[in-house]
């Protein structure tokens, strides 16, 4: 069974910027597309960014367009996945999870079978 695992949330101020790290372990996962979502205080998860295997291919949600970079890592047991986040506003703030699936069509949950636990970001002054 393959689990995903996420690091580098925090508490930041506006403006910021924050690098969000999830690996996975247990199970091959160099041809899957990796995505971020997150979900926000009462409010529904949403889909942030998402590659594909050979990092040819990005996703990203349009609020967080130019601001913020997906990028991956693969190795023979594991794979790594970036989100770098700048210019951080208070409307980013959420719980920021990793997930993996097999489709290429990556901007829905219903695309991943595999998710992290998620790290919270919170943007606050």
């Amino acid at each position: 069974q393959g689990q995903l695992v996420e690091s580098g949330g925090g508490l930041v101020q506006p403006g910021d910027s924050l690098k969000l790290v999830c690996v996975t372990s247990g199970r091959v996962f160099i041809t899957h597309t990796m995505g971020w979502f997150r979900q926000a205080p009462g409010k529904e998860r949403e889909f942030v960014a998402s590659i594909v295997w050979s990092s040819l291919t990005k996703h990203y949600a349009d609020s967080v367009k130019g601001r913020f970079a997906i990028s991956r890592d693969n190795s023979e047991r594991s794979v790594t996945v970036y989100l770098q986040m700048n210019n951080l506003t208070p409307e980013d703030t959420a719980v920021y999870y990793c997930a993996a699936g097999r489709s290429t069509a990556t901007t829905s949950e219903a695309d991943y079978t595999f998710w992290g636990q998620g790290t919270q970001v919170t943007v606050s002054s």
